[in-house]
């Protein structure tokens, strides 16, 4: 029998060596494109946890149906002018009839992600706490993927998923032992959202081909603002709108929907995809900091401890999906 740590050494002195013959200027290339990719990652994670905290700050002063057409117009203008300047727009001319199916039921599936996001973060008092609650979303894609897209999950990624939904439970217990007060408000909603969410990401990985991040995110911008538009006058709102509150919402709109997506989606040019998420797995802890120093609210230990636990599943999970831990698949 041949000796593995032998052959693991021959190995592992070959790799060096072709290394060594790469040209210095390749090399440095290379951490160059990495630091980029980590760089434009790290913002769009910033960038989406303000989402949290500038759209809870806007809920303080408007209504639901107000803040929808405000945040989703910024939203929708801000990528119209973008994929125009990229010349995205001329994709809409050259999609298939299937292609336009597909973006009208993105469209439906996002009022439903998108209403019960903003929901679970009007309902929770702690934009972390609600935070914390969305990794769900990450397991349940998980899942997913494993149940419909038949993708394999190994047994570290298994315990990295049982660790995120036992720390999303302990976030969710309100301290009362009767079962209809035992989650705290707010916990069914954000279930509903990583439901809707991990649908909808599904529906992308299965049916959207060759259609550009740009023209997605920009269908599901006008999906949104038409949907709040009937509300708006389902609801019979005004117009008007505190100084304030528009402030939040064009911040909150052009850093998370915006600038957080383009973000991500570059993050993707310099590395892959599974190292991006590394870093959007620590979402929760910007949030957490974020929220403290905007609005002074801090979790209960038990939900700061379970929202740590969240994290950790989720950061095992995404690690043996990129292959940095040993997991073996099946």
């Amino acid at each position: 029998m041949p000796d593995i740590n032998f052959k693991h050494s021959i190995h592992k002195c070959l790799w060096h060596q072709f290394f060594l013959l790469l040209p210095s200027s390749y090399l440095e290339e290379m951490k160059s494109d990495r630091f980029k990719g980590y760089f434009f990652a790290l913002i769009g994670t910033i960038a989406f946890a303000s989402e949290y905290i500038f759209s809870k700050a806007a809920f303080a002063e408007v209504h639901l149906a107000q803040f929808g057409v405000y945040w989703f117009a910024v939203c929708t203008l801000a990528m119209f002018g973008w994929s125009l300047a990229k010349g995205k727009l001329a994709q809409v001319r050259v999609l298939t009839k299937r292609q336009v199916h597909v973006l009208i039921l993105l469209g439906v599936l996002e009022i439903l992600t998108a209403t019960s996001f903003y929901l679970s973060i009007f309902i929770i008092p702690d934009p972390a706490v609600t935070s914390f609650l969305g990794n769900m979303f990450p397991v349940m894609l998980a899942f997913g993927g494993v149940f419909i897209l038949g993708e394999r999950f190994g047994p570290v990624e298994t315990g990295g998923a049982v660790l995120a939904l036992a720390g999303a439970f302990i976030i969710s217990y309100s301290g009362n032992a009767s079962l209809e007060n035992f989650f705290i408000p707010g916990t069914g909603v954000v279930f509903i959202n990583a439901l809707f969410a991990t649908i909808a990401s599904l529906v992308v990985k299965m049916h959207v081909r060759k259609i550009s991040a740009e023209l997605l995110n920009l269908n599901r911008s006008v999906w949104l603002l038409v949907f709040s538009f009937i509300m708006f006058f389902i609801y019979r709102q005004s117009f008007e709108i505190p100084v304030t509150a528009l402030k939040n919402i064009v911040i909150g709109a052009l850093l998370g929907p915006f600038i957080a997506i383009l973000a991500i989606y570059y993050s993707f040019r310099y590395f892959e995809a599974s190292r991006s998420s590394v870093v959007q797995s620590l979402k929760g802890i910007f949030v957490l900091l974020g929220a403290w120093l905007f609005f002074g609210t801090f979790p209960l230990p038990h939900q700061l401890a379970g929202g740590m636990i969240t994290i950790a599943g989720v950061l095992v999970m995404t690690l043996a999906r990129a292959g940095l831990l040993n997991s073996r698949k099946i």
